[in-house]
């Protein structure tokens, strides 16, 4: 087949859409037909190694569970997951930024008061983070909910662990107060590798690439009237902060977390000297402060 005739195929199969009510979507699969197309010329794949990636597709979709995600590992490890949301992130930049959801939020948190320990099964060094919510103005966003989720001190989420973690452990659900505050308590996460079991561990195995990430701490913020935030603060000078296999550091989410040895503090918060405090404020954004965006060929 020429190349005139490689056109006309993808000419024909990109009018196949045409009729399709939904512009945006008419507008995506067109654009996925030409750039997938192209793509397949560019690489030329044998049948073989067409036959081969489908596999591979296939076997990601297998290896998903109900706690478990393996195309978001996927779009992680290739970077597709940290380009969504710099793109959307791009329409707030004033916004706290936004980073990657990962595959394990794949269990609700569990409700806690504020100032709760979210790590009550877990072995490591004390840490109490403090922050606030408030819109691009500085001005408190009360009641503001927060999500939050972490491995523990070795690296593993509850739900990697079920016969040693309790599920929620690792995880909370909080309001922040009328002044947008909130704080609470845990343990230090761990640099951690991502799962290697699966296709997405081939992947990087065939690549010669790690699968680590530093140490880091997920966050959901959401509040009516506000777009929802997905970020994380990392630890700073972790392990892999500079080569994170799901390319999800940002300058600005990297936190201090401070060893404080003041045993007033400690007792203030409930916790033992020495411990470890970071401090992370959240900026969010009116739902009508962005505007739609356009597709781009």
């Amino acid at each position: 087949m020429g190349d005139g005739a490689n056109s006309a195929l993808t000419a024909q199969v990109e009018a196949s859409f045409d009729a399709t009510p939904d512009t945006r979507l008419r507008g995506i699969l067109q654009s996925l037909t030409r750039h997938l197309h192209a793509w397949i010329e560019e690489t030329h794949p044998s049948i073989e190694e067409w036959e081969a990636g489908i596999q591979f597709l296939t076997r990601t979709g297998q290896t998903c569970t109900d706690v478990r995600q393996e195309f978001i590992l996927l779009s992680d490890v290739l970077g597709v997951s940290m380009l969504v949301e710099t793109l959307n992130g791009a329409d707030v930049p004033e916004a706290t930024d936004s980073t990657v959801l990962g595959p394990f939020h794949m269990t609700e948190s569990p409700l806690r008061s504020i100032g709760a320990d979210i790590s009550p099964q877990s072995v490591g060094d004390a840490c109490v983070v403090v922050g606030r919510v408030v819109d691009s103005g500085g001005n408190p966003v009360a009641h503001a909910s927060i999500d939050v989720w972490q491995a523990n001190a070795e690296g593993f989420y509850d739900v990697q662990q079920p016969d040693e973690q309790p599920p929620g452990n690792g995880r909370g659900m909080f309001t922040a107060d009328v002044d947008g505050g909130f704080w609470f308590r845990t343990v230090v996460p761990s640099a951690y590798p991502i799962p290697t079991d699966g296709p997405v561990g081939a992947l990087l195995g065939a690549t010669r690439r790690h699968p680590f990430r530093p140490a880091h701490i997920h966050f959901i913020v959401a509040a009516p009237g506000y777009r929802e935030l997905v970020t994380h603060i990392f630890v700073a000078g972790s392990d892999y902060i500079d080569s994170d296999a799901v390319f999800a550091v940002k300058s600005s989410l990297i936190a201090d977390f401070v060893e404080m040895d003041d045993p007033a503090l400690a007792a203030r918060y409930g916790v033992d000297a020495p411990f470890r405090l970071a401090r992370f404020d959240v900026v969010v954004t009116r739902d009508d402060d962005t505007e739609g965006s356009e597709l781009r060929a």
